[in-house]
């Protein structure tokens, strides 16, 4: 089918229509946030899912009241992890449109410019997602190699900026040729747990060289982060959701597995066959008295909620009616309550190595977003309500300011499903309370502004960076800078 392409002012016209004010109300308070890993950099902006339990939440606050203004910085790349460490300085991982090489850059917090950048060595989809900022604001991830980074950034002679390799740890004894790590988090005691897209789990303690591991069962995998809190390491496999503590040598012990309805096969607008969350920690008494996922179960999904603790399953709750029920992404927790965004038929341009046919072979991107409340007493889960807001990102919760921040892709044809390469894209505030957008503002249209479900940060003094395909977005209110 083809569409009629619609004229620039009639684009602008349709976002001025829909973008209004903030709501007024005062921030809901949630709860507290995971625990604080003394080796990871500010809570919000530390990791891909801000914290190391993968809340999705903030204490910092988005753009305040006023006009609303957006910059984008072309890096010719896609920057799926944007993080801003203790010092205020922004650090990208990316990976080029050509030549798919993982790149760090150095932004610049009052423009969003490149201020430095350092290429490191190839590995899997996008060179490598995830990462954190550890307590010094050094970049920590896993490059082609299989070896452990940190990557820290200081001033040169001549007053620019410089990114440099501060120390490495090879895992490639550990984690063998033709696999790759998914995910790095911090613990409580230093050491950096990593999984593997082989479903291997590990430690690596780069102050002694240790690095300890252990397999999980034959046909496991991990598509996804983990998350760290002081019960313990998270991981959810293409099976089952597990929770591992380390012995006294830092080998890793499975504390506790629950299996999930995996489905009968991938879902359109998901990467792998199985769960697409990361696993998050939440809760209302200490921040970590839950840990949930989104299963794979056909035709709808279910948040399941476990007790952080032992396992226990608090809930099963379907989730992502009114849209497409199916998620690539982290839930956001806080407090009682946890947001789910559905990912079900969106368009990625690439899909990783086996990632195999979906079931079915093709669905509309129609959007979808879901709450769900603990009961205070724990006894089970309420649906608290289901609408379609079509997040093209990883949406994140300010506890600061009340308001869930995310990316929406509208389609051309207002009243369609229909996706294209001239969809528009626009910066959206929901209300926590309702599900409704309640401020939005127009971002640019095709492949350069598509925020390909990848996640923003919100960095201090309100503004919000999100990465695209080709850059990051920057969203500021005010006077424009």
């Amino acid at each position: 089918m083809r569409f009629a392409l619609p004229s620039r002012a009639a684009v602008l016209a349709a976002a001025a229509l829909i973008t209004c004010t903030p709501s007024a109300q005062a921030a809901t308070v949630y709860g507290p946030l995971p625990p604080h890993s003394p080796y990871a950099g500010p809570d919000g902006t530390a990791t891909m899912h801000g914290d190391t339990g993968s809340s999705d939440a903030t204490p910092l606050p988005g753009p305040p009241a006023g006009p609303l203004n957006s910059r984008r910085t072309a890096l010719a790349s896609a920057c799926p992890t944007v993080l801003v460490g203790a010092d205020g300085y922004p650090v990208a991982l990316c990976t080029t449109i050509f030549g798919q090489t993982p790149t760090v850059h150095l932004l610049d917090p009052a423009t969003g410019d490149s201020l430095a950048e350092l290429q490191v060595t190839k590995g899997s989809l996008l060179g490598g997602v995830y990462a954190y900022l550890d307590n010094r604001d050094r970049l920590v991830a896993v490059d082609g190699n299989r070896t452990l980074l940190r990557i820290a950034h200081r001033r040169t002679a001549s007053g620019g900026w410089q990114l440099y390799l501060d120390s490495s740890l090879p895992l490639a004894g550990a984690v063998q040729a033709g696999d790759s790590v998914t995910g790095v988090s911090p613990d409580w005691q230093g050491r950096v747990w990593f999984a593997t897209a082989g479903g291997v789990v590990g430690t690596a303690d780069d102050r002694t060289g240790a690095v300890r591991t252990l397999a999980l069962p034959a046909g496991e995998k991990v598509a996804n982060s983990i998350s760290t809190a002081p019960l313990g390491t998270a991981v959810s496999t293409t099976h089952a959701t597990y929770l591992l503590t380390a012995g006294a040598d830092g080998t890793p012990e499975i504390a506790w597995r629950q299996a999930y309805d995996r489905g009968p096969g991938r879902k359109p607008g998901q990467l792998s066959w199985g769960t697409g969350s990361t696993p998050t920690f939440f809760g209302p008494r200490t921040g970590s008295d839950y840990l949930t996922v989104v299963d794979n179960a056909a035709p709808t999904v279910h948040l399941l909620v476990y007790r952080a603790a032992t396992g226990e399953q608090v809930c099963s709750v379907p989730v992502l009616k009114a849209g497409g029920s199916g998620s690539e992404n982290s839930p956001i927790a806080a407090g009682n309550s946890v947001f789910v965004a559905s990912t079900y038929g969106y368009p990625y341009p690439r899909l990783p190595d086996g990632a195999g046919d979906s079931v079915p072979a093709s669905a509309d991107f129609k959007g979808g977003l879901s709450r769900v409340d603990v009961r205070a007493d724990g006894s089970g889960c309420d649906l608290k309500w289901d609408t379609k807001v079509r997040s093209a990102a990883v949406p994140r919760l300010s506890t600061a300011d009340g308001l869930i921040h995310t990316f929406l892709r509208n389609p051309v044809i207002p009243g369609t499903d229909a996706t294209s390469i001239l969809d528009p894209y626009y910066y959206a505030e929901v209300d926590p309370e309702t599900g409704a957008a309640v401020r939005t503002k127009y971002v640019g249209a095709g492949f350069v502004s598509d925020t390909l479900q990848m996640v923003g940060s919100i960095a201090p003094g309100g503004v919000v960076l999100q990465g695209t395909t080709t850059g990051v977005l920057r969203i500021t209110a005010g006077q424009r800078r």
